[in-house]
């Protein structure tokens, strides 16, 4: 199935949600979605027979300097094609549909855009951090993030 006939799909079941087709060689064709549509839109793109994007290949998480965003990369293991969902939610409020029911794998992609972006994906049955200590304040890969000069009394060396 072709990136247009997708976004075609997605644009009459979801309407205003789906925000934009971008298809430009060589990287893989995208489409930007409200982010609050993202379960739906990701369960239709999962469940729907002519689409079966059964494989969530990555999930991540980016600071967009205004917005934060998050780039869900699919691929149909049965039908043999591909397809990237993109979202941007505000850094003030950053909370976005978990996916972790439609894809297992999406447990520890979320935990990690949660611990070093700060986009809380709401449903999440764990959402803790997982590469930073439990404590640790801020969000890594933040544009705005200050590293510490200590951490439980330790000198902080980058």
């Amino acid at each position: 199935m072709l990136a247009t006939e997708i976004f075609q799909r997605l644009s009459s079941e979801f309407g205003e949600k789906v925000l934009g087709l971008f298809d430009q060689q060589p990287s893989d064709p995208a489409i930007s979605i409200a982010p609050e549509a993202i379960f739906d839109i990701c369960h239709t793109l999962r469940d729907d027979e002519e689409m079966q994007f059964d494989y969530l290949m990555s999930l991540s998480g980016l600071d967009l300097g205004e917005k934060l965003g998050m780039v869900y990369h699919l691929c149909s293991m049965q039908l043999g094609h591909r397809i990237v969902i993109k979202a941007e939610v505000d850094k003030a409020n950053p909370i976005v549909p978990s996916v972790e029911r439609l894809w297992r794998t999406a447990d520890w992609h979320e935990r990690e855009t949660y611990d070093l972006v700060g986009i809380h994906f709401e449903g999440h049955h764990n959402m803790i951090r997982i590469l930073c200590p439990y404590d640790w304040e801020g969000h890594p890969l933040r544009k705005d993030y200050q590293v510490p000069e200590m951490y439980h009394g330790m000198k902080v060396t980058y």
